[in-house]
């Protein structure tokens, strides 16, 4: 494939990050990137990535930056914060794929209108390995135009798009949609646990799960991986912790009472307590488990 006349920046090379990386360089975007972890970095470059020295010298290299970092309060960092992009040069745009706070997306994004930078949010759906396979659906928010000049690499990335509205927009998506999938994902393995002390075995619940009306997508994924016990990330509870974290945030900022999603995160809270916070998502069961003994 003929490569793209512009190098593509991406700061955050963690599982999400790494995944973008290998679609773009898979569609032959070139790829120059920067994570504060030495692995991710080495991994990167393994892959046929550039490592930039800093969040400063992959804005000195790249016209386009993506961001896949924990939280907003990152992207700001890693923007506009010292030795950020910014110092570095002036992006065309800038397109967050990280799980956002919506107020704080919309605030930034003026912020950057105002010095002639584009802003597009494309948080993605998806587990990382769903993202490498072309698999996840990107929320999109922000201007329609934006993002149609855009097309070729947000293609690249996802062909699965939805346009959820203006900025901020793309943020409480990815919030809301989220709480579904991890209530589904923890239902599973509570239902999974349950089975188990029905004697009913593991793979056999699957099986019934995937052929009755209690089919799910998190079921789907995540559950062979609950009952092969294989919880190499692609995902992280504590990540997803972060998340419902920021749900209930937002939920109580317009007074709704979201009783389901508060037990799973005290479920999440406990499991990182015991240590499963950087495990896989699918890694809940563990934590059903310790509580049901």
């Amino acid at each position: 494939m003929t490569p793209h006349s512009h190098t593509v920046g991406i700061i955050g090379l963690g599982l999400v990050g790494f995944a973008i990386a290998q679609r773009l360089q898979g569609a032959g975007f070139s790829c120059v990137g920067f994570d504060i972890a030495v692995p991710a970095c080495e991994r990167f470059a393994a892959a046929g990535g550039k490592v930039a020295t800093s969040a400063r010298d992959v804005g000195q290299k790249a016209p386009v930056l993506i961001t896949a970092v924990f939280d907003t309060k990152d992207v700001l960092k890693v923007i506009e914060g010292p030795n950020g992009a910014l110092e570095g040069g002036t992006p065309q745009v800038i397109i967050d794929c990280s799980t956002g706070d919506p107020e704080l997306l919309t605030w930034f994004a003026d912020r950057l209108r105002t010095g002639g930078i584009d802003f597009i949010e494309a948080p993605l759906s998806g587990s990382s390995a769903q993202i490498a396979a072309g698999e996840a659906t990107m929320l999109l928010g922000g201007d329609a135009a934006i993002i149609a000049a855009h097309a070729a690499l947000l293609d690249a990335i996802a062909l699965q798009r939805l346009h959820a509205g203006g900025t901020g927009m793309g943020a409480r998506a990815k919030l809301a949609t989220n709480l579904v999938l991890g209530l589904n994902r923890a239902a599973f393995a509570e239902g999974l646990v349950f089975a188990e002390r029905l004697g009913i075995a593991p793979e056999k619940f699957l099986e019934l799960v995937l052929a009755s009306p209690a089919r799910s997508g998190a079921a789907t994924v995540k559950g062979p991986l609950m009952v092969s016990g294989d919880f190499a990330p692609q995902s992280r509870i504590r990540q997803h912790l972060k998340d419902v974290d920021l749900m209930l945030e937002h939920a109580r900022r317009v007074h709704q009472h979201l009783p389901l999603s508060e037990a799973h995160a005290a479920l999440m809270r406990a499991a990182v307590e015991a240590g499963d916070g950087e495990l896989d998502n699918a890694a809940i069961v563990r934590q059903i488990r310790r509580e049901t003994s």
